[in-house]
């Protein structure tokens, strides 16, 4: 009889995000940066309203901050596979 399988226990890890938004008068730039144990991260966006358009502070915040989320998500994916290239040769860690 073999014995049950014990799953491993959870591991939690926490990372750090936070976005500060600047806007003057029909801009606005985010600034997004994302602190893991192992790296800091930033990455940046901007938004400009269409003077034609309504003025929704909100708006231009969404694009922004999206934009910076954007460029984050662009960073982190290469790091992962950089990190994959240095694993496969022996390098990570």
């Amino acid at each position: 009889m073999t014995s049950p399988t014990i799953p491993a226990p959870l591991r939690t890890k926490r990372w750090t995000l936070s976005v500060d938004l600047f806007e003057e008068g029909d801009d606005t730039r985010a600034h997004a940066v994302l602190e893991t144990p192992e790296r800091t991260l930033e990455g940046n966006g901007s938004s400009h309203r269409n003077p034609h358009d309504v003025e929704i502070a909100d708006i231009g915040d969404e694009y922004a901050a999206g934009r910076a989320l954007i460029e984050l998500g662009r960073q982190l994916l290469r790091a992962g596979a950089v990190d994959a290239a240095a694993e496969e040769d022996g390098r990570f860690g």
